[in-house]
């Protein structure tokens, strides 16, 4: 019983706290996950811990988060205090020793990141922020970044995310109805591609041009 509630406050928890990568979590973010996870594990270990003490402590340490962020949102000033300020590392080709120092970002860790972005060369950056994740944003000089359409003059089709129209052989009406299809015509679609069934049809969708992406079951 223990381990079911935890697993259910837990789980309560991360959704009231929000959405965040690992990677993006704040300082005070990363201190009340570590809390919550050491507080659930003095709860199930312990057998002379009454459980309501563990599940307030953790309804607790999720308002203080709350509370917290939201005051970050009001107050500029409070952010920069709990999340920091991120840090320009390079500037107009030229590595910044002195924020290097300061921050106890070595050249190594530097220069792997710099790869992991595809760039070889420390000059051919304009600027690399290290943001207060801990993530390195890199901006490369203009004539060192990838040609895009809009530099050479030319439309493209605007992009967007396909609309799931079959999942495990399952009809999305709801998605249907958005593109103003109905199951008749989806049916004389998956005939044109050989299946009669949608049961035979693993994952289907359709993008904003009209084309459709069928996957049929194995």
């Amino acid at each position: 019983m223990r381990v079911v509630l935890f697993y259910f406050v837990i789980l309560a928890s991360m959704r009231l706290m929000g959405k965040r990568e690992i990677g993006q979590l704040s300082v005070f973010d990363l201190v009340v996950s570590v809390m919550i996870a050491e507080v659930a594990a003095m709860s199930l270990e312990s057998e002379t811990m009454p459980i309501m003490r563990g599940v307030v402590i953790v309804s607790l340490l999720v308002v203080l988060q709350i509370s917290m962020s939201w005051l970050t949102l009001k107050s500029v000033t409070l952010r920069s205090i709990v999340e920091g300020k991120p840090t320009l590392l390079i500037s107009n080709g030229k590595i910044r020793d002195d924020e290097m120092r300061r921050t106890r970002y070595s050249l190594s860790d530097l220069m792997t990141q710099l790869r992991e972005k595809d760039i070889a060369a420390v000059s051919d950056v304009e600027f690399a922020v290290l943001e207060t994740t801990g993530k390195l944003s890199v901006f490369p000089k203009a004539e060192k970044r990838p040609v895009t359409p809009e530099d050479l003059g030319l439309q493209v089709p605007r992009t967007g995310l396909p609309l799931p129209l079959i999942v495990d052989g399952m009809v999305m009406d709801e998605n249907l109805e958005k593109i103003g299809q109905t199951r008749f015509w989806l049916k004389g679609e998956m005939k044109k591609y050989g299946y009669s069934e949608f049961k035979k049809i693993f994952y289907c969708s359709i993008d904003n041009q009209g084309s459709l992406f069928v996957d049929p079951k194995e």
